[in-house]
């Protein structure tokens, strides 16, 4: 039986199977933020299996893709088929002051937190001024002008 205030949503699946959407990569809701001397990424993955995540860096460039795959759908009559599945993918061009090297993931209650370090030359640090002594320590000249 077909609900009849349901006609936004079946637009919205008649659009998607005619422009195709699931075949390209899906964008990922992130939150990004500074904390000290590192740099906090957490992206939106409910449902996707840790397993299924690759984070890649290469250069300057943070790469993170994961996989739904789409349910099992043999002998099934959907009655509501909502949540996307298909490929995730988000890039991000990371400055020079980061350590790359240093980068550490972690995946729990669906969302995955990356920890993008500072590189230890772009943390801001004191700079010690010298005095100068009360005596001379080389010869002065004098110079007439």
């Amino acid at each position: 039986m077909s609900n009849p205030f349901d006609v936004l949503s079946q637009f919205d699946r008649l659009a998607s199977s005619v422009f195709d959407t699931a075949r390209t990569p899906r964008l990922m809701p992130v939150d990004l933020f500074r904390d000290g001397d590192q740099y906090v990424l957490s992206a939106d993955l409910p449902g996707i299996d840790p397993a299924s995540v690759d984070l890649d860096v290469d250069g300057q460039l943070l790469t993170i893709r994961a996989e739904r795959p789409a349910p099992s759908s043999e002998n099934v009559k959907w009655i509501s088929h909502e949540r996307p599945h298909g490929t995730y993918m988000r890039q991000f061009t990371l400055g020079d002051g980061v350590d790359t090297e240093k980068i550490t993931a972690n995946y729990e209650h669906g969302v995955l937190s990356v920890i993008v370090p500072m590189a230890e030359r772009a943390k801001p640090r004191k700079i010690q001024v010298a005095a100068a002594s009360a005596t001379p320590s080389r010869e002065r000249k004098a110079v007439s002008v």
